[in-house]
């Protein structure tokens, strides 16, 4: 699945409000759908890559030999969920933000990790 076929799967997701790939090393958006006045897709993306660089960060002080499968913030009306991609993808991630009213996380969850693994960059 191509980066285009991605974003249109991830915005099938029930609640979605907008997705984005972006490079967590260069803060460059690969591709973005979705989103609008009530959310600028590329701007979050590109500041959602600190969010991904601390965490790595703070897993390397703590010396903890994992992965990062996702990152969740919730807010009052929203969830924003990133997921870094797999090694082989590089420094990629999808970043998939939410109308917390009319998502199920666990579902959400679950259609990024299915999107991630036919994921071909």
């Amino acid at each position: 699945m191509n980066i285009d076929n991605a974003l249109k799967d991830a915005m099938a997701i029930e609640g979605a409000i907008g997705v984005a790939v972006a490079d967590y090393e260069s803060g460059m958006s690969l591709g973005f759908l979705g989103g609008g006045q009530e959310l600028d897709l590329e701007v979050a993306a590109a500041v959602n890559t600190e969010v991904v660089r601390a965490k790595a960060r703070a897993l390397a002080a703590l010396s903890i030999d994992d992965v990062i499968e996702d990152i969740l913030i919730t807010l009052g009306s929203q969830y924003h969920l990133i997921r870094p991609l797999a090694s082989s993808h590089g420094s990629l991630f999808l970043y998939l933000a939410l109308d917390r009213s009319r998502a199920n996380l666990a579902l959400a969850r679950h259609g990024l990790k299915r999107i991630e693994s036919s994921l071909d960059v």
